[in-house]
């Protein structure tokens, strides 16, 4: 089955809700994905304008198949006004914050079928909820919220974030259990920093994540560099699948290594996600 566009994309870029200029800006430029922020963007008073900013200029905007929606928090009193917002503009995808409870994630798709929901896992509760979050109709990708994480769990990380290793694993896993696309992992704060953020995005691709978030436009660039396979990377691959089929599927070897059905599915799926990806 092919993967849509919101699937295959290694980069999400956060704009503000009430910044429509932004949004055209980051719609011009590499981002795979532009995400619409009426949560942690926008302070509480911000809103409400913000709503109405949206809808009134909504039309104005292009390749509207790029753009989600993150709304508030479904235990919030926002949460009603933005769900109403996006029954009107009927976004592409909706990204739910704070996701722990699947039961009101199965009310949010019931309202919107046929649109795609990214939750974010963000608290102990989601944690602990992967599974059946990560099975509610609708859903697309799962996404790792980092920094709220830590503070649901009174955590203080070191830079490279090894105290939440078990949770990258574990929403990758969730991720494979369901058939969902690669999960997309957090945000790196410090966006003057793109070391720090490349390997950022390096370990997010050793984990098995498909994706990152990015708070600014510096670092998408380098996201997309890292999260997309190189031109190296698919020549291998294709030779691998060349080299599968000469044999009949059985066990070969390519460049002095032996490669078995492990390898050979590695090769076809990269092939077959990559190949189609509609994405520069």
């Amino acid at each position: 089955m092919s993967r849509s566009l919101i699937e295959l994309a290694r980069s999400f870029l956060f704009v503000p809700a009430d910044r429509i200029d932004r949004l055209h800006k980051a719609l011009a430029g590499a981002a795979d994905v532009v995400i619409v922020d009426l949560e942690d963007a926008l302070a509480p008073h911000q809103k409400t304008p913000a709503r109405a900013i949206l809808m009134s200029h909504w039309g104005s905007v292009g390749e509207r198949s790029r753009v989600l929606l993150r709304i508030n928090s479904l235990d919030t009193g926002d949460a009603k006004a933005d769900i109403a917002l996006c029954q009107a503009l009927q976004p592409e995808g909706i990204v739910v914050p704070k996701a722990g409870d699947s039961r009101q994630l199965e009310e949010v798709a019931r309202k919107f079928p046929g649109t795609r929901l990214l939750p974010m896992i963000e608290s102990a509760a989601g944690w602990h909820e992967l599974d059946s979050i990560s099975r509610v109709s609708g859903v697309a990708r799962l996404v790792f919220g980092n920094l709220d994480f830590q503070l649901d769990l009174g955590m203080k990380c070191a830079q490279d974030e090894a105290e939440l290793a078990p949770v990258r694993l574990d929403i990758v896993v969730a991720s494979r259990r369901a058939g969902l696309a690669a999960p997309v992992d957090g945000v790196t704060v410090d966006i003057r920093d793109a070391p720090m953020t490349r390997e950022a995005a390096l370990r997010a691709r050793r984990f098995g994540f498909g994706a990152k978030l990015c708070v600014h436009p510096s670092q998408v660039d380098v996201v997309n560099q890292v999260l997309e396979p190189s031109s190296e990377d698919m020549a291998w691959a294709r030779r691998v699948v060349d080299a599968a089929r000469r044999s009949g599927g059985s066990a070969t070897e390519i460049d002095g290594k032996m490669i078995d059905r492990p390898v050979i599915s590695r090769a076809e799926r990269m092939l077959l996600e990559y190949g189609q990806r509609p994405i520069g």
